[in-house]
């Protein structure tokens, strides 16, 4: 998935490029910036292999939602960061009978939030005099603050189901160790590198973003250099309007 992301951002950025070519060749781009209200969705995914590839049934809807800072370096050019919450994690479904999925089955359902703050770069290509195409990537880091697991279900019609709130470690981020580390616990700290592409359009700012973790997220994994198991997966889309 994280191929076919990067090839459709390539893609994608030759074409706007070769579109826009003379029009930015002869006019001077003007780069605003300002601060977004953004709000958006998240299909989030947790890497269940060693090379990092998931199970996309297990692929869990969720959201995001904050303010970015559009910071200008150039006309062409500018740091977006600031502050979003976000929605992490998966689901899982059972069947007994995959063909009757209206009984006996288990829904569990993992869905962990966060403080993100992201730090892109991002080029900006004017396609006309009110819109330009956006392209970036850069890192991010993120607290956990919340969020619950879920678990429902029906065996011989009788339903049941069940809640309880995600826990995280209390990790000290100035030392090297995972304080707290148990392993019903997350780790309350999680990095990766988010890659972008969209549109803005006067006061709007339309994109899509995949973020790729670095870090496995259960607070007793210290291996995560050794291979890309059970670390964040998420694509999102999101919109924002400039105040």
């Amino acid at each position: 998935m994280v191929k076919k992301v990067m090839k459709l951002g390539v893609l994608t950025s030759l074409a706007a490029i070769s579109l826009t070519g003379s029009k930015a060749q002869t006019t001077t781009p003007v780069n605003n910036g300002g601060v977004y209200i953004r709000g958006g969705y998240n299909l989030s995914n947790i890497s269940t292999s060693n090379d990092g590839s998931v199970n996309d049934s297990r692929a869990l809807s969720t959201f995001h939602a904050g303010v970015i800072a559009d910071l200008p370096v150039a006309p062409v050019l500018s740091v977006q960061t600031g502050l979003l919450l976000n929605g992490q994690g998966a689901k899982a479904n059972w069947y007994l009978d995959n063909d009757d999925k209206s009984d006996n089955y288990v829904k569990s359902r993992f869905n962990p939030l966060y403080l993100q703050l992201p730090v892109n770069a991002v080029v900006k290509l004017p396609v006309s005099e009110s819109t330009k195409f956006m392209f970036g990537a850069g890192p991010y880091i993120q607290m956990g603050i919340g969020g619950k697991s879920k678990i429902e279900s029906s065996f011989a019609g009788i339903e049941t189901s069940s809640s309880e709130n995600i826990k995280f470690n209390d990790d000290d981020p100035t030392t090297g160790d995972q304080e707290g580390a148990r392993y019903d616990r997350l780790k309350r700290f999680d990095a990766g590198i988010n890659a972008l592409a969209g549109f803005e359009i006067d006061r709007f700012m339309i994109t899509a973003n995949y973020g790729l973790g670095l870090t496995k997220i259960n607070s007793t994994q210290t291996d995560n250099d050794e291979n890309d198991k059970n670390k964040f997966r998420t694509f999102s889309v999101g919109a924002g309007f400039r105040l």
